[in-house]
């Protein structure tokens, strides 16, 4: 069989959709036209004395009639160029365009034109090959091997185009290698779209209704255009094959671009550099990808970024994400992920935000499987510490720190905020509760602020909650409290040699709570976790006492906090506010794409998505939208609700809120001196004033913990806190 074919002259530039799929009363050019969207009086033909300075430059065509010029159109400044089939050029003038140090002349040198439409003041000069292409005004294409569009191009959205076949339909393998959990990618999914998509398997009409969503949310005929939009910068790049590019995009050096819409504006422009290979993608708006990357079968949201030879395929990166160096391999992530090492593995995750990989770590090894279908689920705040192996299937509550080890078995975590680690020399998996909270509040206050500091999305589709304090992990707080009141009581019986099997859970915790009331009573015990480790070795609970009280203050700050915050915004007294939130509210809640929502509307949602009575991914946002309006009311609900359970009460008291402010003051006393001492750490640590000659290299160097922003903000926020709260408990 013949690789290469032997064809007429009039097939390049000409009969770009077949016959068969040319709708009546339509040509080949009809969706370009609507693409282009400008009159038909805007083009006219050559004048004769045109086309000879033309052919006297270089130039040729097979029919001068069939390149269309403006009335603003320097025939001068077109010089050694091919042109076939119907190529519309827009305002040509002896003008130099400028970008960073580039400086290139308006006009068309050394190229290869092929039915394009080209827009004003463009400068194309060394496109050695660009075919059905609509390039926007004041746009550079330099030294450029080869740039076109098929008829059947899709632009990385998982659709099929009239007449194609099934079995050429991309989809992501997200969350899982079999593909048992795949999504059809395209432009404009959010996180939200993705998890909805993959986590809900067994519902079949949610599935059936999303994939048709998808294909319905764009046209199936064949013959659109690739496009360029306004101002955008394209030099030194091989391939571009079937890419939508956005207007002030920045692309140099990319080796292979295919199948594609690169998102990009004015107010978010995406940058794509050196050696990068992308293929069968959405990128999203303001992202930056540099440095060898590549992309195969991926989505990446708006504000993130790909570096120095990252591999991501089949995945979903979330919004305000970096992925550095390492290899991604069927992932949904959620906002806020980091990813920063060469010799960093994440494979069949879904990791929900918040998260970040330390070098060495590999997260998903199928070593313990006979097959490649297990998932890992991380909640927000994932960590895995340097140098850590983690294998499938594991479960991880918010916030869970995993200290550098190799761990040997599957984990369900469901204690948030805690710190793990594998004691090899007493073959024991030790979990400490509240880790972040008793050693390392700088970090966990830090990372609210930081999240929303860097979120520098203009287009906040996707809305995201970053406080680690919320619905989702007030309610993993009190599973834990209850987990450790039971394990704690279990602890105690073995010590007495009593045993606990007649006992029921309520009963079990009762007495947990009574034990870890007083640091005294858990002398001399060890208190082990239950399910934690697919093993039968111990895993031992270190500092229960203290882990259990850190839980029960998170509970009331989180709660005070979204009380006060009601009170702010409604103003009125106790009575008021706790007649408005004593109502029944949600205790369940969906991490959906980084934005919480009950678990009751996403049920609805579901249904309706399945009825048909939302038939647009548009409608589908709406109702994220809608949902989002009403979660600060529904937030706050379950804080007082949250209050109510740790008072042991249905309604909270005068005396009782009163009495919860106080205590949350103090909280936040706390959390401003945990933030410096924790802090303060790094500064007084020998080793690292080891590498100083003296104190005054040092402080010159780094300042001082006084000079720490950071630590200025946590002071200043405290005294705003505590004034806030004198004020409330005035209103009575």
């Amino acid at each position: 069989m013949d690789n290469v074919s032997i064809l007429p002259e009039e097939s390049i530039g000409y009969h770009f959709i077949g016959t068969e799929y040319l709708p009546e009363g339509q040509d080949e050019y009809s969706l370009r036209n609507r693409q282009l969207g400008q009159p038909a009086g805007t083009w006219r033909h050559l004048r004769a004395h045109e086309v000879e300075l033309l052919v006297k430059n270089g130039n040729t065509s097979e029919n001068w009639d069939d390149i269309l010029v403006t009335d603003s159109f320097d025939p001068g400044q077109i010089m050694n160029t091919e042109f076939f089939g119907l190529v519309r050029i827009g305002r040509v003038q002896k003008v130099v365009l400028g970008h960073h140090d580039l400086r290139l002349p308006a006009g068309i040198t050394n190229s290869r034109i092929v039915a394009c439409d080209i827009g004003d003041d463009a400068a194309i000069h060394n496109v050695r090959y660009m075919a059905h292409y609509i390039i926007g005004d004041r746009c550079i294409l330099a030294d450029i091997d080869e740039m076109h569009t098929t008829s059947h191009a899709k632009f990385g959205n998982g659709i099929l185009k009239d007449g194609e076949d099934e079995k050429i339909r991309v989809w992501l393998d997200v969350m899982n290698e079999t593909g048992s959990r795949k999504v059809l990618p395209f432009d404009g999914m959010i996180p939200a779209d993705a998890y909805l998509w993959a986590k809900y398997r067994d519902d079949t009409a949610l599935q059936k209704q999303l994939k048709a969503i998808t294909q319905n949310s764009f046209d199936s005929r064949r013959g659109f255009y690739g496009m360029v939009g306004d101002q955008s910068v394209i030099k030194s790049c091989r391939i571009i094959k079937d890419v939508k590019i956005g207007p002030h995009c920045y692309i140099k050096g990319a080796n292979k671009l295919k199948n594609l819409t690169i998102n990009s504006d004015e107010a978010e422009p995406t940058q794509i550099g050196e050696g990068v290979e992308l293929v069968n993608g959405i990128v999203g708006y303001g992202c930056h990808i540099f440095y060898g990357c590549k992309a195969v079968r991926f989505v990446l949201a708006n504000n993130s970024n790909l570096k120095y030879g990252a591999r991501l395929i089949n995945s979903y990166l979330g919004d305000n994400s970096t992925i550095s160096c390492c290899e991604v391999l069927n992932n949904l992530i959620f906002p806020a992920h980091e990813q920063h090492h060469n010799n960093s593995f994440l494979i069949a995750s879904v990791v929900m935000g918040q998260s970040n990989m330390a070098a060495g770590v590999t997260v998903g090894s199928n070593h313990n499987s006979r097959a490649n279908d297990n998932e890992i689920q991380a909640g927000r705040g994932f960590w895995p510490g340097l140098c850590t192996s983690v294998k499938h299937s594991c479960r991880f509550a918010s916030f869970v720190l995993l200290a550098k080890a190799d761990y040997p078995a599957e984990l369900d975590i469901r204690l948030p905020f805690a710190l793990l680690n594998n004691n090899i020399l007493k073959d024991e998996l030790e979990v400490l509760p509240g880790f972040w909270w008793l050693y390392n509040m700088y970090a966990l206050a830090r990372n609210t602020w930081k999240f929303q500091n860097r979120d520098k999305r203009k287009k906040k589709v996707q809305k995201i909650e970053f406080d680690s304090l919320a619905p989702d992990t007030a309610e993993e707080l009190l599973l834990a409290r209850r987990l450790l009141e039971i394990w704690t009581a279990k602890a105690a019986s073995r010590m007495n040699s009593q045993s606990c099997e007649n006992s029921n859970e309520d009963q079990l915790a009762a007495l947990g709570r009574e034990l870890l009331s007083n640091q005294d009573n858990l002398n001399g015990l060890e208190v082990l976790g239950k399910n934690m480790e697919k093993s039968t070795r111990k895993a031992v609970i270190l500092k229960p006492y203290e882990g259990y009280q850190a839980y029960e203050e998170m509970l009331y700050y989180y709660a005070v906090k979204n009380l006060m915050d009601y009170m702010n915004s409604a103003g009125g007294s106790f009575p008021d506010m706790s007649n408005a939130l004593k109502n029944d509210c949600c205790r369940q809640w969906v991490n959906l794409g980084g934005q919480l929502i009950p678990a009751g509307d996403v049920k609805e949602m579901r249904k309706d998505i399945g009825e048909g009575k939302l038939k647009t991914w548009d409608a589908i946002h709406g109702r994220y939208a809608e949902l989002w309006q009403a979660y600060p009311l529904e937030k706050q609900k379950h804080a007082y609700r949250t209050l109510c359970l740790l008072f042991e009460t249905d309604a909270l008291t005068a005396a009782q809120w009163h009495a919860a402010l106080d205590k949350t003051v103090s909280i936040q006393e706390y959390i401003r001196d945990q933030v410096y001492t924790s802090r303060k750490k790094d500064f007084d640590n020998p080793f690292r004033q080891a590498t100083y000659r003296n104190i005054e290299e040092m402080t010159a160097a780094i300042g001082t913990i006084e000079d720490n922003s950071f630590v200025k903000l946590v002071r200043e926020e405290t005294e705003t806190f505590k004034s806030t709260a004198e004020a409330i408990k005035k209103r009575g």
